[in-house]
C-alpha cells in the first residue's frame, strides 16, 4: 500500500509463538501393556515431529489441497506473511511494500521478527500482478495469498508454480482472524495459530475493559486524502478492529454506502456532513496532514469536528497496522490508538 488510499491489487512486536509441533493422538490396541496406556502419537519417524495431517482449504476460485508440510512459503498481499512469522517461519519471499515499510519493503515489526528468527525473505516486487517469475525463482511449495486481489488468472499461474490459497470469497476482505486461522491450518499448525490467536484477543479485551466508555458508541472510520473521502464498510478488518474494542458501526455508514468496493466507499464533500457518529476515527500519513484535514473547513461542517470527537492516528506505521490487522501488527500499535480514540469519546 503506498497511500491512505485504501489498495486497489497491490498491498501494506513481536513473534507470537515459536515453532511448535502439533500433537495428533491415535488409538491403538492394547496388546501386553496398561489399558490405560491406550494412545500414542503417530511422528515422522526422520525427524521425530507430528505427522503432518493433509488439508483442503476452500477459497473463491476452488479448493486447493496441501499434501505435504510446506517448507518453504511464499505470500502475496498483506497477513499472511505476519501470520507465518507468528508461527515461527520466515518466508521464502514475500511482497515488498511502500506505505510505512523501510527501505527493503518491510514494516518495522516484520523487521523485528527477522532478527528475531534469524532470517530475511526475498522482497517480491509490488505492482498489480504478482511478479510470477520472482516467485517461481523461490521455488516455493506453497502460495499464501488469502488475503489479497489477486485474479482467477493470476491464481491459474500462480497455481502451476505451487499450491496456492487464494481469498475465501471477496478480495480484501478476508477476516483477519481468518488469515491467521488458515495459515495455521495450512501449516500444519492450527493449534499454534488459535494460540496466537488467543494471545491477541486477551490483549485487546484488556483495553477494552479498562476503557468501559467505549462500550456502545458508534463509530465511523475514513481516510481522507486531497483527492477522496473514504468511508470503511462494516466488512472491513479495520472496522471489525474498533468493534472488538467495544464500538458499534454507526448506522450512517450503512445509510451512505455506494458498495462501490468490497471494504469501502467514498462520498463527496458535500455529503461528509451525513456521516454522523458519536466518534470519527481518521487515518493520516503525517502530522502535517492531519492538521491539514482539522484544519479544512469542508471537514467542520461534520459534527466531530466541530464537537472535537475525531480520533486521529498518525503515522505511516501506525495507519498500516491496522490496516487490516496482523498476528504481529495489531498488539504493535494497540496502545497508540486506544488513547487516541479515548480522547475522543464524548463524555457521558
Amino acid at each position: 500500500m503506498s497511500s491512505l488510499r485504501p489498495p486497489s491489487r497491490s498491498t501494506l512486536s513481536r513473534v507470537a509463538l515459536p515453532l511448535a509441533v502439533a500433537l495428533l493422538a491415535l488409538p491403538l490396541a492394547a496388546c501386553g501393556a496398561d489399558d490405560s496406556a491406550d494412545a500414542a502419537t503417530d511422528t515422522d519417524e526422520s525427524t521425530g515431529e507430528a505427522a503432518f495431517e493433509p488439508v483442503t482449504v476452500e477459497h473463491a476460485f476452488g479448493s486447493t489441497e496441501i499434501s505435504e508440510k510446506p517448507e518453504r512459503v511464499a505470500t502475496w498481499g498483506w497477513g499472511s506473511p505476519d501470520a507465518v512469522l507468528a508461527l515461527g517461519t520466515v518466508p521464502v519471499a514475500m511482497e515488498a511494500l511502500t506505505y510505512g515499510a523501510d527501505d527493503d519493503g518491510f514494516m518495522p515489526w516484520q523487521v523485528e521478527a527477522f532478527e528475531e528468527l534469524g532470517e530475511t525473505p526475498t522482497a517480491l516486487t509490488p505492482g498489480e500482478a504478482p511478479p510470477f517469475e520472482e516467485i517461481a525463482a523461490a521455488a516455493p511449495d506453497v502460495i499464501l495469498a488469502n488475503y489479497s486481489g489477486i485474479t482467477e488468472a493470476d491464481y491459474q499461474k500462480l497455481s502451476k508454480i505451487a499450491p496456492t490459497v487464494a481469498y475465501p470469497d471477496q478480495p480484501w476482505s478476508t477476516p483477519w482472524r481468518d488469515v491467521i486461522t488458515t495459515v495455521g491450518e495450512v501449516l500444519g499448525e492450527a493449534d499454534e495459530a488459535a494460540e496466537v490467536l488467543a494471545e491477541i484477543d486477551a490483549e485487546v479485551a484488556e483495553a477494552a475493559a479498562e476503557h468501559p466508555e467505549f462500550e456502545g458508541r458508534t463509530i465511523a472510520a475514513v481516510a481522507i486524502d486531497p483527492s477522496a473521502f473514504y468511508v470503511y464498510r462494516g466488512a472491513d478488518p479495520r472496522v471489525q478492529f474498533l468493534e472488538d474494542l467495544g464500538f458499534t458501526l454507526a448506522p450512517s455508514v450503512d445509510a451512505l454506502d455506494t458498495e462501490e468496493s468490497t471494504f469501502y466507499y467514498t462520498i463527496s464533500t458535500e455529503n461528509v456532513d451525513k456521516l454522523t457518529s458519536d466518534v470519527l476515527l481518521s487515518y493520516a500519513a503525517d502530522q502535517a496532514r492531519a492538521d491539514e484535514i482539522a484544519a479544512d473547513p469542508t471537514y467542520q461542517a461534520m459534527e466531530q469536528f466541530a464537537d472535537g470527537r475525531v480520533a486521529s492516528v498518525v503515522g505511516e506505521d501506525i495507519v498500516s497496522s491496522v490496516s487490516p490487522p496482523t498476528a504481529l501488527s495489531l498488539t504493535y500499535s494497540l496502545d497508540t490508538f486506544v488513547d487516541a480514540l479515548a480522547e475522543a469519546v464524548p463524555a457521558s
